[in-house]
Protein backbone atom coordinates (compact mmCIF):
# COMPACT_ATOMS: atom_id res chain seq x y z
CA UNK A 1 0.00 0.00 0.00
CA UNK A 2 1.31 3.46 -0.90
CA UNK A 3 1.11 6.03 1.90
CA UNK A 4 1.17 9.82 1.74
CA UNK A 5 3.95 9.87 4.33
CA UNK A 6 6.39 7.55 6.04
CA UNK A 7 5.66 9.32 9.32
CA UNK A 8 2.90 11.60 10.53
CA UNK A 9 3.54 13.30 13.88
CA UNK A 10 0.63 14.73 15.87
CA UNK A 11 1.98 17.39 18.22
CA UNK A 12 4.56 20.13 17.72
CA UNK A 13 6.20 20.14 21.13
CA UNK A 14 9.84 19.35 21.85
CA UNK A 15 9.49 15.57 21.46
CA UNK A 16 7.37 15.63 18.33
CA UNK A 17 9.49 18.24 16.58
CA UNK A 18 12.71 16.38 17.37
CA UNK A 19 11.36 13.08 16.09
CA UNK A 20 9.99 14.67 12.90
CA UNK A 21 13.18 16.60 12.17
CA UNK A 22 15.57 13.71 12.75
CA UNK A 23 13.45 11.21 10.81
CA UNK A 24 13.32 13.58 7.85
CA UNK A 25 16.87 14.93 7.88
CA UNK A 26 18.81 11.83 8.89
CA UNK A 27 16.86 9.02 7.23
CA UNK A 28 15.23 10.73 4.25
CA UNK A 29 11.75 9.79 5.44
CA UNK A 30 8.78 11.75 4.14
CA UNK A 31 7.37 13.38 7.25
CA UNK A 32 4.42 15.56 8.17
CA UNK A 33 3.48 17.18 11.47
CA UNK A 34 0.23 18.71 12.71
CA UNK A 35 -0.05 21.15 15.63
CA UNK A 36 -3.31 22.77 16.68
CA UNK A 37 -1.75 25.41 18.92
CA UNK A 38 1.76 26.90 18.98
CA UNK A 39 4.96 25.14 17.97
CA UNK A 40 7.23 24.42 20.90
CA UNK A 41 4.53 22.87 23.06
CA UNK A 42 4.21 23.14 26.82
CA UNK A 43 7.92 23.62 27.52
CA UNK A 44 8.59 26.51 25.17
CA UNK A 45 5.22 28.27 25.13
CA UNK A 46 3.61 27.72 28.54
CA UNK A 47 6.04 25.83 30.72
CA UNK A 48 9.78 25.52 31.32
CA UNK A 49 10.99 28.48 29.27
CA UNK A 50 8.62 31.28 30.35
CA UNK A 51 8.65 29.88 33.89
CA UNK A 52 12.45 30.13 34.03
CA UNK A 53 12.24 33.71 32.73
CA UNK A 54 9.90 34.45 35.63
CA UNK A 55 12.32 32.74 38.02
CA UNK A 56 15.07 35.07 36.80
CA UNK A 57 12.83 38.14 37.12
CA UNK A 58 11.72 37.21 40.63
CA UNK A 59 15.28 36.74 41.90
CA UNK A 60 16.36 40.36 41.49
CA UNK A 61 14.80 41.88 44.63
CA UNK A 62 16.74 39.45 46.84
CA UNK A 63 19.86 39.99 44.74
CA UNK A 64 19.63 43.77 45.17
CA UNK A 65 19.08 43.42 48.89
CA UNK A 66 22.15 41.22 49.01
CA UNK A 67 24.07 43.77 46.93
CA UNK A 68 23.37 46.40 49.57
CA UNK A 69 24.99 44.13 52.15
CA UNK A 70 28.05 44.00 49.92
CA UNK A 71 28.25 47.79 49.83
CA UNK A 72 26.40 48.63 46.62
CA UNK A 73 24.06 51.60 46.63
CA UNK A 74 21.05 50.08 44.90
CA UNK A 75 17.33 50.36 45.45
CA UNK A 76 14.42 48.16 44.35
CA UNK A 77 11.45 49.69 42.61
CA UNK A 78 8.24 47.94 41.60
CA UNK A 79 8.34 45.45 38.75
CA UNK A 80 7.09 46.76 35.42
CA UNK A 81 5.02 43.63 34.75
CA UNK A 82 3.70 44.71 31.32
CA UNK A 83 7.25 45.47 30.16
CA UNK A 84 8.52 42.11 31.34
CA UNK A 85 5.52 40.31 29.89
CA UNK A 86 5.98 41.96 26.50
CA UNK A 87 9.65 41.01 26.45
CA UNK A 88 8.81 37.43 27.44
CA UNK A 89 6.14 37.17 24.74
CA UNK A 90 8.62 38.38 22.14
CA UNK A 91 11.15 35.75 23.17
CA UNK A 92 8.54 33.00 22.96
CA UNK A 93 7.57 34.20 19.48
CA UNK A 94 11.23 34.00 18.48
CA UNK A 95 11.57 30.46 19.82
CA UNK A 96 8.40 29.34 18.07
CA UNK A 97 9.87 30.71 14.86
CA UNK A 98 13.00 28.66 15.46
CA UNK A 99 10.91 25.49 15.80
CA UNK A 100 9.05 26.24 12.59
CA UNK A 101 12.31 26.95 10.80
CA UNK A 102 13.85 23.69 12.00
CA UNK A 103 10.97 21.69 10.57
CA UNK A 104 10.96 23.60 7.31
CA UNK A 105 14.69 23.15 6.75
CA UNK A 106 14.37 19.43 7.42
CA UNK A 107 11.66 19.14 4.78
CA UNK A 108 8.83 18.34 7.18
CA UNK A 109 5.40 19.36 5.88
CA UNK A 110 3.38 21.09 8.59
CA UNK A 111 -0.34 21.55 9.19
CA UNK A 112 -1.46 24.23 11.65
CA UNK A 113 -4.60 22.46 12.78
CA UNK A 114 -5.89 19.69 15.00
CA UNK A 115 -5.34 16.12 13.89
CA UNK A 116 -7.04 12.94 15.10
CA UNK A 117 -6.75 9.24 14.34
CA UNK A 118 -9.15 7.84 11.74
CA UNK A 119 -7.59 4.37 11.60
CA UNK A 120 -4.15 2.80 12.24
CA UNK A 121 -2.70 4.45 9.13
CA UNK A 122 -4.93 7.51 8.62
CA UNK A 123 -4.93 10.94 10.23
CA UNK A 124 -7.91 13.26 9.92
CA UNK A 125 -7.27 17.01 9.98
CA UNK A 126 -9.69 19.59 11.35
CA UNK A 127 -10.52 20.82 7.85
CA UNK A 128 -11.85 17.35 6.99
CA UNK A 129 -8.94 16.19 4.84
CA UNK A 130 -7.23 12.90 5.56
CA UNK A 131 -3.59 11.85 5.27
CA UNK A 132 -2.16 8.35 5.34
CA UNK A 133 1.12 7.31 6.90
CA UNK A 134 3.06 4.12 7.42
CA UNK A 135 3.75 5.22 11.00
CA UNK A 136 1.89 7.65 13.26
CA UNK A 137 3.54 9.25 16.28
CA UNK A 138 1.37 10.81 19.02
CA UNK A 139 3.17 13.61 20.88
CA UNK A 140 0.30 15.77 22.07
CA UNK A 141 1.57 16.36 25.62
CA UNK A 142 -0.65 17.21 28.55
CA UNK A 143 -2.58 20.06 30.13
CA UNK A 144 -3.20 21.37 33.65
CA UNK A 145 -6.41 20.33 35.37
CA UNK A 146 -8.77 21.89 37.87
CA UNK A 147 -10.20 19.87 40.78
CA UNK A 148 -13.78 18.61 40.67
CA UNK A 149 -15.06 21.45 42.81
CA UNK A 150 -17.97 23.88 42.50
CA UNK A 151 -16.74 27.25 41.19
CA UNK A 152 -13.35 25.80 40.22
CA UNK A 153 -13.66 27.81 36.98
CA UNK A 154 -13.01 30.92 39.07
CA UNK A 155 -9.39 29.87 39.50
CA UNK A 156 -6.49 29.93 37.04
CA UNK A 157 -4.04 27.19 36.05
CA UNK A 158 -0.39 27.33 35.05
CA UNK A 159 -1.18 28.07 31.39
CA UNK A 160 -2.91 31.29 32.47
CA UNK A 161 -0.20 32.72 34.70
CA UNK A 162 1.86 34.01 31.77
CA UNK A 163 -1.02 36.06 30.37
CA UNK A 164 -2.16 37.99 33.43
CA UNK A 165 -2.65 41.67 32.67
CA UNK A 166 -1.83 42.55 36.28
CA UNK A 167 -0.15 40.58 39.02
CA UNK A 168 -2.44 39.77 41.95
CA UNK A 169 -1.67 41.21 45.35
CA UNK A 170 -2.74 38.11 47.25
CA UNK A 171 -2.92 34.64 45.78
CA UNK A 172 -3.89 31.19 46.99
CA UNK A 173 -2.01 28.34 45.34
CA UNK A 174 -3.74 24.98 45.67
CA UNK A 175 -1.26 22.10 45.51
CA UNK A 176 2.16 21.22 46.82
CA UNK A 177 4.01 19.72 43.86
CA UNK A 178 6.88 21.28 41.97
CA UNK A 179 4.65 23.55 39.86
CA UNK A 180 2.91 24.91 42.96
CA UNK A 181 6.16 25.49 44.81
CA UNK A 182 7.99 27.02 41.87
CA UNK A 183 5.25 29.57 41.22
CA UNK A 184 4.88 30.25 44.94
CA UNK A 185 8.54 31.29 45.02
CA UNK A 186 8.26 33.22 41.75
CA UNK A 187 5.22 35.21 42.82
CA UNK A 188 6.66 35.81 46.28
CA UNK A 189 9.78 37.24 44.66
CA UNK A 190 7.62 39.48 42.49
CA UNK A 191 5.97 40.93 45.57
CA UNK A 192 2.78 38.88 45.73
CA UNK A 193 1.42 37.70 49.09
CA UNK A 194 1.37 33.90 48.64
CA UNK A 195 -0.53 31.23 50.56
CA UNK A 196 -0.44 27.49 49.78
CA UNK A 197 -3.19 24.98 50.58
CA UNK A 198 -1.70 21.49 50.28
CA UNK A 199 -3.52 18.30 51.22
CA UNK A 200 -0.37 16.37 52.12
CA UNK A 201 1.76 16.49 55.26
CA UNK A 202 4.68 18.11 53.41
CA UNK A 203 5.22 19.80 50.05
CA UNK A 204 7.11 18.20 47.13
CA UNK A 205 5.93 14.62 47.62
CA UNK A 206 8.26 12.12 45.98
CA UNK A 207 11.42 14.11 46.66
CA UNK A 208 13.89 13.39 49.46
CA UNK A 209 12.31 14.20 52.84
CA UNK A 210 15.30 16.13 54.15
CA UNK A 211 15.58 18.16 50.95
CA UNK A 212 11.92 19.06 50.70
CA UNK A 213 11.84 19.92 54.37
CA UNK A 214 14.61 22.46 53.87
CA UNK A 215 12.86 23.95 50.83
CA UNK A 216 9.67 24.33 52.89
CA UNK A 217 11.58 26.01 55.72
CA UNK A 218 13.19 28.53 53.38
CA UNK A 219 9.90 29.24 51.62
CA UNK A 220 8.28 30.01 54.97
CA UNK A 221 11.21 32.19 55.99
CA UNK A 222 10.63 34.28 52.87
CA UNK A 223 7.03 34.94 53.86
CA UNK A 224 5.18 32.20 51.98
CA UNK A 225 2.37 30.76 54.09
CA UNK A 226 2.13 26.98 53.72
CA UNK A 227 -0.87 25.15 55.15
CA UNK A 228 -0.50 21.36 54.98
CA UNK A 229 -3.34 18.92 55.48
CA UNK A 230 -5.46 21.55 53.80
CA UNK A 231 -7.39 20.15 50.85
CA UNK A 232 -9.58 22.85 49.34
CA UNK A 233 -13.22 22.25 50.25
CA UNK A 234 -15.10 25.13 48.64
CA UNK A 235 -14.64 28.47 46.93
CA UNK A 236 -16.88 31.26 45.75
CA UNK A 237 -16.87 34.94 44.86
CA UNK A 238 -15.97 36.79 48.05
CA UNK A 239 -19.21 38.77 48.28
CA UNK A 240 -20.73 37.86 51.60
CA UNK A 241 -17.46 36.48 52.93
CA UNK A 242 -15.64 39.76 53.56
CA UNK A 243 -15.56 39.11 57.28
CA UNK A 244 -13.75 35.81 56.87
CA UNK A 245 -10.04 35.88 57.51
CA UNK A 246 -7.39 33.25 57.10
CA UNK A 247 -7.33 31.40 60.39
CA UNK A 248 -4.39 29.74 62.05
CA UNK A 249 -1.06 30.90 63.41
CA UNK A 250 0.73 31.52 60.12
CA UNK A 251 -1.10 34.50 58.64
CA UNK A 252 -4.24 36.57 58.54
CA UNK A 253 -5.98 37.72 55.41
CA UNK A 254 -9.22 39.56 54.77
CA UNK A 255 -10.98 41.24 51.88
CA UNK A 256 -9.07 44.25 50.56
CA UNK A 257 -11.27 47.08 49.29
CA UNK A 258 -8.43 48.66 47.32
CA UNK A 259 -7.66 45.31 45.72
CA UNK A 260 -11.31 44.91 44.74
CA UNK A 261 -11.25 48.28 42.99
CA UNK A 262 -8.01 47.43 41.20
CA UNK A 263 -9.51 44.23 39.86
CA UNK A 264 -12.88 45.61 38.86
CA UNK A 265 -11.75 46.52 35.37
CA UNK A 266 -9.48 43.52 34.81
CA UNK A 267 -10.08 41.03 32.02
CA UNK A 268 -10.18 37.62 33.65
CA UNK A 269 -7.83 35.00 32.13
CA UNK A 270 -9.73 32.03 30.74
CA UNK A 271 -12.76 32.37 33.00
CA UNK A 272 -10.99 33.18 36.26
CA UNK A 273 -12.90 35.32 38.71
CA UNK A 274 -13.00 39.09 38.46
CA UNK A 275 -12.54 40.28 41.99
CA UNK A 276 -11.78 38.57 45.29
CA UNK A 277 -12.42 34.88 45.86
CA UNK A 278 -13.24 33.21 49.15
CA UNK A 279 -11.75 29.76 49.69
CA UNK A 280 -11.97 27.26 52.52
CA UNK A 281 -9.95 24.12 53.24
CA UNK A 282 -11.14 20.91 54.86
CA UNK A 283 -9.09 21.63 57.97
CA UNK A 284 -10.99 24.87 58.56
CA UNK A 285 -8.51 27.32 57.08
CA UNK A 286 -10.24 29.97 55.02
CA UNK A 287 -9.47 33.31 53.47
CA UNK A 288 -10.21 35.87 50.80
CA UNK A 289 -7.76 36.16 47.92
CA UNK A 290 -7.74 38.14 44.72
CA UNK A 291 -6.75 35.04 42.76
CA UNK A 292 -6.74 31.26 43.18
CA UNK A 293 -4.16 29.24 41.24
CA UNK A 294 -4.74 25.50 40.84
CA UNK A 295 -1.55 23.42 40.62
CA UNK A 296 -3.33 20.15 41.18
CA UNK A 297 -2.02 17.96 38.41
CA UNK A 298 -2.00 17.46 34.67
CA UNK A 299 -3.83 15.20 32.24
CA UNK A 300 -2.63 13.75 28.91
CA UNK A 301 -4.14 15.30 25.77
CA UNK A 302 -5.92 12.23 24.43
CA UNK A 303 -9.57 13.28 24.56
CA UNK A 304 -11.61 12.80 21.39
CA UNK A 305 -8.61 11.75 19.32
CA UNK A 306 -10.06 8.48 18.08
CA UNK A 307 -7.34 6.48 19.80
CA UNK A 308 -9.46 3.82 21.47
CA UNK A 309 -11.58 3.47 18.33
CA UNK A 310 -8.37 2.67 16.47
CA UNK A 311 -7.41 0.07 19.06
CA UNK A 312 -4.95 2.12 21.14
CA UNK A 313 -5.19 1.30 24.85
CA UNK A 314 -5.41 4.15 27.35
CA UNK A 315 -4.65 4.05 31.06
CA UNK A 316 -7.16 5.21 33.66
CA UNK A 317 -5.82 8.78 33.59
CA UNK A 318 -6.04 8.94 29.80
CA UNK A 319 -2.34 8.31 29.16
CA UNK A 320 -1.42 6.18 26.15
CA UNK A 321 -0.11 2.74 27.07
CA UNK A 322 3.19 1.98 25.31
CA UNK A 323 6.01 -0.55 25.55
CA UNK A 324 9.73 0.08 26.11
CA UNK A 325 10.02 1.18 22.46
CA UNK A 326 7.14 3.70 22.72
CA UNK A 327 4.93 1.45 20.59
CA UNK A 328 1.23 1.11 21.36
CA UNK A 329 -0.78 -2.08 20.94
CA UNK A 330 -1.42 -0.94 17.36
CA UNK A 331 1.87 -1.68 15.54
CA UNK A 332 1.79 1.44 13.34
CA UNK A 333 1.06 3.89 16.17
CA UNK A 334 3.65 5.13 18.66
CA UNK A 335 3.53 7.74 21.42
CA UNK A 336 6.15 9.78 23.28
CA UNK A 337 6.32 12.49 25.91
CA UNK A 338 3.82 13.55 28.54
CA UNK A 339 0.93 11.93 26.67
CA UNK A 340 2.31 8.55 27.79
CA UNK A 341 2.46 9.53 31.47
CA UNK A 342 5.88 7.98 31.93
CA UNK A 343 8.41 10.65 32.98
CA UNK A 344 6.94 14.08 32.27
CA UNK A 345 10.09 16.05 31.50
CA UNK A 346 11.02 17.80 28.26
CA UNK A 347 14.48 16.21 27.88
CA UNK A 348 12.87 12.79 28.36
CA UNK A 349 10.35 13.46 25.58
CA UNK A 350 13.20 14.50 23.28
CA UNK A 351 15.14 11.32 24.08
CA UNK A 352 12.05 9.21 23.51
CA UNK A 353 11.68 10.86 20.11
CA UNK A 354 15.29 10.05 19.25
CA UNK A 355 14.92 6.42 20.33
CA UNK A 356 11.73 6.15 18.27
CA UNK A 357 13.61 7.24 15.15
CA UNK A 358 16.48 4.92 15.97
CA UNK A 359 14.08 2.00 16.35
CA UNK A 360 11.65 2.61 13.49
CA UNK A 361 13.65 4.45 10.83
CA UNK A 362 17.24 3.38 11.46
CA UNK A 363 16.51 -0.30 12.04
CA UNK A 364 18.19 -0.35 15.44
CA UNK A 365 15.60 -1.26 18.09
CA UNK A 366 16.52 0.84 21.12
CA UNK A 367 14.45 0.92 24.31
CA UNK A 368 14.05 4.15 26.24
CA UNK A 369 16.14 4.39 29.40
CA UNK A 370 14.10 5.98 32.19
CA UNK A 371 16.55 5.13 34.98
CA UNK A 372 18.57 7.73 36.91
CA UNK A 373 17.17 10.87 35.32
CA UNK A 374 18.45 14.09 36.92
CA UNK A 375 15.88 16.81 37.51
CA UNK A 376 15.52 20.16 39.22
CA UNK A 377 12.78 22.08 40.98
CA UNK A 378 13.24 25.81 40.39
CA UNK A 379 12.18 26.98 43.79
CA UNK A 380 14.35 29.55 45.54
CA UNK A 381 16.66 27.92 46.50
CA UNK A 382 16.55 25.23 43.83
CA UNK A 383 16.32 21.51 44.49
CA UNK A 384 18.39 19.21 42.28
CA UNK A 385 18.03 15.46 42.49
CA UNK A 386 19.00 12.18 40.88
CA UNK A 387 18.48 8.61 41.98
CA UNK A 388 16.97 7.23 45.16
CA UNK A 389 15.76 9.26 48.08
CA UNK A 390 16.93 8.16 51.50
CA UNK A 391 13.57 6.51 52.19
CA UNK A 392 13.54 4.70 48.84
CA UNK A 393 17.04 3.36 49.46
CA UNK A 394 16.05 2.06 52.88
CA UNK A 395 12.87 0.42 51.59
CA UNK A 396 14.55 -1.32 48.62
CA UNK A 397 15.48 -4.23 50.94
CA UNK A 398 18.93 -4.69 49.42
CA UNK A 399 21.23 -4.10 52.34
CA UNK A 400 22.10 -1.13 54.53
CA UNK A 401 22.73 2.38 53.26
CA UNK A 402 24.90 5.20 54.51
CA UNK A 403 23.79 8.82 54.42
CA UNK A 404 26.33 11.56 53.90
CA UNK A 405 24.85 15.01 54.36
CA UNK A 406 25.75 18.52 55.37
CA UNK A 407 23.72 21.70 55.69
CA UNK A 408 25.31 25.11 56.06
CA UNK A 409 25.08 28.80 55.26
CA UNK A 410 27.07 29.38 52.06
CA UNK A 411 29.76 32.05 52.04
CA UNK A 412 27.76 34.50 49.94
CA UNK A 413 24.80 34.32 52.33
CA UNK A 414 26.90 34.42 55.48
CA UNK A 415 28.70 37.61 54.41
CA UNK A 416 25.36 39.31 53.76
CA UNK A 417 23.97 38.10 57.12
CA UNK A 418 21.48 35.90 55.27
CA UNK A 419 19.83 32.95 56.98
CA UNK A 420 19.24 30.59 54.04
CA UNK A 421 20.94 27.25 54.31
CA UNK A 422 21.93 24.77 51.62
CA UNK A 423 21.99 20.97 51.64
CA UNK A 424 24.39 18.52 50.02
CA UNK A 425 23.41 14.88 50.40
CA UNK A 426 24.60 11.50 49.10
CA UNK A 427 22.77 8.19 49.59
CA UNK A 428 25.31 5.33 49.44
CA UNK A 429 24.97 1.56 49.34
CA UNK A 430 27.10 0.45 52.30
CA UNK A 431 28.36 -2.75 50.70
CA UNK A 432 28.98 -1.83 47.05
CA UNK A 433 29.76 1.83 47.93
CA UNK A 434 27.70 2.91 44.88
CA UNK A 435 26.13 6.35 45.16
CA UNK A 436 22.42 5.59 44.88
CA UNK A 437 21.18 9.16 45.07
CA UNK A 438 22.33 12.76 45.18
CA UNK A 439 20.17 15.62 46.47
CA UNK A 440 21.10 19.30 46.50
CA UNK A 441 19.20 22.28 47.84
CA UNK A 442 21.07 25.44 46.92
CA UNK A 443 21.16 28.33 44.47
CA UNK A 444 21.89 26.87 41.03
CA UNK A 445 21.27 23.32 42.25
CA UNK A 446 19.96 22.54 38.76
CA UNK A 447 23.37 23.31 37.29
CA UNK A 448 25.11 21.22 39.92
CA UNK A 449 22.89 18.16 39.60
CA UNK A 450 23.41 18.08 35.83
CA UNK A 451 27.11 17.45 36.43
CA UNK A 452 26.74 15.26 39.52
CA UNK A 453 24.19 13.24 37.54
CA UNK A 454 26.88 12.09 35.14
CA UNK A 455 28.80 10.41 37.95
CA UNK A 456 25.69 8.83 39.48
CA UNK A 457 24.53 7.58 36.08
CA UNK A 458 27.96 5.99 35.54
CA UNK A 459 27.63 4.12 38.84
CA UNK A 460 30.34 6.04 40.68
CA UNK A 461 31.23 4.94 44.19
CA UNK A 462 31.58 7.13 47.26
CA UNK A 463 35.34 6.59 47.13
CA UNK A 464 35.43 7.88 43.53
CA UNK A 465 33.59 11.00 44.69
CA UNK A 466 36.16 11.31 47.49
CA UNK A 467 39.07 10.87 45.07
CA UNK A 468 37.94 13.93 43.12
CA UNK A 469 39.75 17.07 44.22
CA UNK A 470 37.50 19.80 45.59
CA UNK A 471 37.04 23.12 43.84
CA UNK A 472 37.44 25.68 46.61
CA UNK A 473 35.66 27.78 47.69
CA UNK A 474 32.36 26.45 46.32
CA UNK A 475 29.20 24.99 47.76
CA UNK A 476 29.46 21.86 45.62
CA UNK A 477 32.88 20.93 47.01
CA UNK A 478 31.02 19.39 49.93
CA UNK A 479 29.95 16.57 47.61
CA UNK A 480 33.57 15.34 47.56
CA UNK A 481 34.67 16.23 51.08
CA UNK A 482 32.08 14.45 53.28
CA UNK A 483 34.14 11.67 54.85
CA UNK A 484 31.85 10.25 57.55
CA UNK A 485 28.19 9.22 57.27
CA UNK A 486 25.70 11.09 59.43
CA UNK A 487 23.63 7.91 59.79
CA UNK A 488 23.32 4.32 58.61
CA UNK A 489 20.03 2.57 57.94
Amino acid sequence: MAFDYDLFVIGGGSGGVRAARVAASETGAKVALAEESRYGGTCVIRGCVPKKMMVFASSYPAAMEEAQAYGWDVTTGPLDWPKFQQKMAGELDRLEGVYRSILSKAGVETFDQRATIADPHTVKLADGTTKTAKHILIATGGRPTRPDLPNAHLGIVSDDIFHLETLPKKILIVGGGYIACEFACILNGLGVDVTIFHRGAQILRGFDDEARGLVADVMRSKGITIHTGASILEMAPAEGHEANILTGSDASMGADAEMQADLADETSPKGAAIGPIWAKAMNGQEGVFDMVFFATGRRPNTDDMGLEEAGVALKRNGAISVDDYSQTGVPSIYAIGDVTGRVELTPVAIREGMKFVETVFKGNPTPVDHELIPSAVFTQPELGTIGMTEQEAIERDAGPVEIYATSFRPMKQAFADGTDRVLMKLVVDKESRTVLGCHIVAPDAGEMIQLAGIAVKMGATKEQFDATCAVHPTMAEELVTMRHPVRTA
